[in-house]
């Protein structure tokens, strides 16, 4: 399950639950139509309870587009389940996180 709201010149992308094989396929979607708009993108993960592979491989081609594109991409408010997922693909130094939505905004000014 997602939300996808725009605040402060932003897209917020908030998932929740599993983030799966199951709901990459739809969550890879949401995000790079997101990073299409060409607005800093924020992914909250802090509802989501387990994500695997496909889930992580979703957020990585996200952010590469992004890169391409030139636009901002940023983890927020990531659950201890999936920053542990992260951590141990040592994706963490990767993606830029944010402790909170409202750092996030922070960084932009």
């Amino acid at each position: 399950k997602h939300e996808i709201k725009e605040e402060k010149g932003t897209t917020v992308i908030s998932f929740e639950g599993d983030v799966d094989l199951d709901s990459s396929p739809e969550a890879r979607k949401v995000l790079l139509d997101c990073v299409g708009r060409k607005l800093p993108v924020f992914v909250d993960l802090s509802a989501v309870t387990y994500i695997d592979s496909s889930g992580v491989a979703s957020l990585v081609e996200a952010i590469q587009t992004a890169k391409k594109e030139g636009c901002e991409f940023s983890l927020v408010s990531v659950s201890t389940a999936a920053l542990r997922v992260l951590q141990l693909a040592r994706l963490d130094k990767v993606f830029t996180i944010h402790e909170t939505l409202e750092d996030g905004f922070k960084a932009l000014d």
